[in-house]
């Protein structure tokens, strides 16, 4: 799979290029708006990374413009705004995803997983399995058509385990994309607090498993 990294910042741009080619993607980047609009003119990428904020213009008006070019190639909008109009606009512009930083890795690679794996453009915000549907935009949980309250760190965790279905994610990647942005303590027990909350809300048999001594699954199977 060929990627396009749209970042300005080169310290961060490089990174990311490093984790993604550890990942076997092959990757491009482009520092600035005008780079990345000569990229995509020159080249077919199956997924751009997108920057919102760039030196010589935005992303979104590189994304509306990709748009209106009929250019379908996905895009994952990186950026540090937080409001939901910001994540609402970027959607209505056309991208596929959004992504607030900081975030996690495992988070990242999952969604770009997840985009990858969409035969066409048509978007969904949709993570099923068995009767139960997560809504990444409305955040929302149904259990077999009926609503399912979940507090903000339930949420987080039960979506990045369905974003990684039958992959074992360790209590420290977990914990560590729960407290991405710092803001409080980590703890070692966090996790394990709040799986046994979602095993007493979404009250099905073997829905989340426990690899011991290593971490939490969910599986195709369940």
């Amino acid at each position: 799979m060929y990627l396009l990294i749209v970042e300005d910042e080169k310290a961060v741009a490089d990174q990311l290029k490093e984790l993604l080619e550890q990942e076997l993607y092959r990757c491009e980047v482009a520092y600035n708006y005008r780079e990345a609009l000569d990229l995509i003119d020159e080249k077919r990428f199956d997924l751009v990374l997108l920057d919102w904020n760039l030196p010589d213009g935005d992303g979104l008006s590189l994304l509306s413009l990709m748009r209106e070019e009929s250019v379908a190639t996905p895009v994952l909008m990186l950026s540090a705004n937080t409001e939901i109009d910001d994540r609402v606009t970027v959607l209505d512009a056309g991208g596929d995803d959004y992504l607030c930083k900081p975030y996690s890795n495992i988070e990242l690679l999952a969604r770009i997983r997840a985009l990858l794996r969409r035969e066409t453009p048509q978007k969904s915000t949709r993570l099923c399995i068995g009767p139960l549907t997560l809504d990444t935009k409305s955040r929302e949980v149904l259990l077999s058509g009926t609503p399912v309250k979940l507090s903000l760190s339930e949420f987080d965790l039960l979506e990045i385990l369905l974003q990684n279905k039958n992959i074992v994610l360790t209590r420290y990647q977990l914990n560590d994309h729960l407290c991405r942005d710092y803001s409080g303590i980590k703890q070692s027990n966090l996790v394990d607090v709040h799986i046994k909350n979602l095993r007493k809300k979404i009250a099905l048999d073997d829905f989340i498993t426990t690899v011991r001594g290593v971490g939490y699954t969910i599986k195709d199977s369940n």
